[in-house]
């Protein structure tokens, strides 16, 4: 895994914090109005995996996911890449917005990338 600055450490947990509880609301939403959930609850199952990974990569936090969950999530987030690569390219440049999916963007990537040398 390369070497993260300790604000981009502290940047990317507090932004996949922040992806998790918005889902978390999606996935409340959701239910309430009956829709089905299975997406929101696999993508919040992921987020929060690599989530997980980065705290214990950086912080030694521990972690109770299996290898198998891991590469599933692995396999989601990096499927979250071209929904958020098309909101930014219709983001302006400079606006809030922008840089929370720069910092979601970001922090995505080092999830996967620590994922994947737990896994390899």
């Amino acid at each position: 895994m390369e070497n993260v600055s300790q604000a981009n450490q502290l940047e990317s947990i507090e932004s996949l914090q922040s992806t998790i509880r918005k889902l978390e609301n999606a996935l409340s939403q959701m239910t309430q109005n009956g829709a089905n959930t299975t997406l929101v609850k696999k993508r919040l199952k992921a987020v929060s995996i690599g989530l997980a990974v980065l705290e214990n990569v950086w912080n030694q936090s521990p972690y109770d996911y299996t290898p198998e969950d891991l590469a599933a999530a692995s396999k989601v987030i990096t499927g979250l890449f071209p929904s958020i690569q098309t909101s930014y390219a219709k983001s302006k440049a400079g606006s809030p917005q922008r840089t929370l999916l720069e910092r979601r963007m970001k922090a995505l990537k080092l999830a996967v990338q620590a994922i994947d040398d737990l896994t390899t």
